[in-house]
């Protein structure tokens, strides 16, 4: 198999969920650092874990405990054989991209659709981190400082302004991903600091929990919202050749070492969250882990600031995505032109200034990430690289060679057509949003208390479900970790 020429190789799009792999580009050779197997499975491990593992715990009471373990071990072989899919097309293609593949696969249709979705999937990302911040900052700042409700510094309007003008538009302004790669191991320290804090607490929560006839059951009905969390959890399909192109003398053996170490340690990483998660809150879990916490826990208050640095550094990745795409197919003829500062600096600051008015107007994103999930994270991890390898590939797609690929895709599309399906089937329930309420077992005995955006103790469009079935609280936090 002949290997890639390095030179001319050069990812420019990324679908990054908040974390830039560590192999930098030094854009002014052009050129890919060489890296050692070991330093490739790093840096790809990197790539995979992220703040989605957070949901995995949700994912298991959707699924059920039992069957949501075994759905685990399904997405992570899918997305294993999914990316060595993708290195098999840049070879049979001789392009190593992913827009390269799409192109040679179905010409400019191709490059086009991916180029939607690429925009699709980070702007709402970008919607819902800045939810997240601005209704958990708040709140952990009222704790912390004991200020007013009533406090302009209580507000979310002005805490995700605040945080725009002081940390995402001076990063976002920068035009090369590579400038933000350490923001990768600063993701790693975070999510490590997580687990800690879960295990931490997971005796001493698991006793304040009350019990639940729905927990730990093995089987729940709620399967495609579940797959589609684990399916975001493991999303790395837009660093697969960067990461290729890194390592020293490249071949498909390489990569296939590679993809099963990192995807084997991101399954072990994921079932740490998943269990300690469930362990702890069984069918209380909540798509936002740590909304399950109470918030006098400081342990936990220091792991949701954390949680929300980690995502604000992880805005910028997103947003030169989203900026990308928009130049690409606006203000350039040629992909590899460079637009002005002007038009790069009014775009940039257009983006954040709508991602701003949508993020202020709700707190509850429900309906939009479920359809940001199946209809663009799946197809990105899924279907489009496995219809691309059955395109370039010769012979019958029912050959002996396809008939996995082929199972990709179906399961990709199932994925997405019923999740568009149940999301409308169930699209009363969406307008029920319990992101920010303490919950039971953290409130004093014979109180009500609830949390919703600008004050702790109003009621506003919260309800806790009878512990006779299971309840059907959905978090309203970002992409990443309601998973739809």
């Amino acid at each position: 198999m002949s290997t890639p020429n390095m030179n001319s190789v050069n990812e420019n799009s990324y679908i990054l969920e908040g974390h830039a792999n560590v192999a930098e580009e030094k854009i002014e050779e052009n050129i890919t650092p060489k890296s050692t197997l070991p330093l490739a499975c790093f840096n790809f491990i990197n790539s995979i874990i992220g703040s989605g593992v957070i949901g995995i715990p949700y994912a298991l009471q959707k699924a059920g405990f039992g069957f949501g373990l075994v759905l685990l071990l399904l997405v992570a072989y899918i997305t294993d054989y999914s990316i060595i899919l993708m290195i098999k097309c840049g070879h049979l293609s001789g392009r190593f991209s992913y827009q390269g593949i799409m192109e040679a696969a179905f010409g400019r249709p191709g490059y086009i659709l991916l180029g939607i979705l690429q925009f699709f999937y980070p702007f709402v990302a970008m919607v819902s981190y800045n939810v997240v911040v601005g209704d958990t900052v708040t709140k952990v700042l009222i704790r912390l400082t004991g200020m007013s409700t009533s406090s302009l510094f209580a507000k979310r309007q002005v805490i995700v302004f605040l945080a725009n003008l002081l940390i995402t538009i001076p990063l976002c302004l920068y035009r090369n991903v590579s400038k933000l790669a350490k923001i990768s191991f600063f993701s790693l320290v975070c999510i490590a600091f997580i687990l800690f804090s879960i295990l931490v607490r997971m005796g001493e929560m698991s006793h304040r929990v009350p019990e639940h006839q729905a927990s730990w059951t093995f089987f729940n009905d709620d399967i495609v919202p579940a797959i589609g969390i684990m399916a975001f959890a493991f999303m790395c399909h837009h660093n697969t050749f960067l990461i290729y192109t890194s390592i020293e003398e490249p071949d498909e053996k390489k990569w296939a070492t590679v993809t099963h170490v990192s995807i084997s340690t991101s399954l072990i990483v994921a079932l740490l969250f998943g269990l300690a998660g469930y362990a702890t809150f069984a069918a209380y879990s909540q798509g936002d882990l740590l909304e399950n916490y109470c918030w006098d826990d400081d342990l936990m208050n220091l792991s949701r600031l954390l949680f929300s640095v980690q995502i604000l550094l992880t805005y910028p990745i997103e947003c030169l995505v989203t900026r990308e795409v928009i130049e690409n197919s606006i203000f350039k003829d040629d992909p590899s032109a460079i637009v002005s500062d002007n038009t790069h600096y009014a775009i940039t600051l257009a983006i954040i200034f709508v991602t701003y008015l949508i993020s202020i107007s709700t707190d509850c994103l429900g309906v939009v990430l479920e359809l940001n999930g199946v209809l663009a994270a799946v197809p990105l991890a899924y279907v489009l690289p496995a219809l691309s390898y059955l395109r370039l590939s010769e012979g019958s797609s029912l050959s002996r060679e396809k008939i996995p690929a082929l199972g990709v895709v179906i399961f990709g599309v199932s994925i997405a057509l019923f999740g568009v399906l149940f999301l409308f089937m169930d699209y009363d329930k969406f307008n029920v949003c319990s992101h920010g309420a303490i919950m039971e077992y953290c409130k004093p005995k014979n109180t009500t208390i609830f949390a919703n955006n600008t004050h702790l103790y109003q009621v506003k469009n919260v309800s806790f479900i009878s512990t006779n079935k299971l309840p059907r609280m959905r978090s309203s936090g970002y992409a990443k970790t309601i998973g739809f």
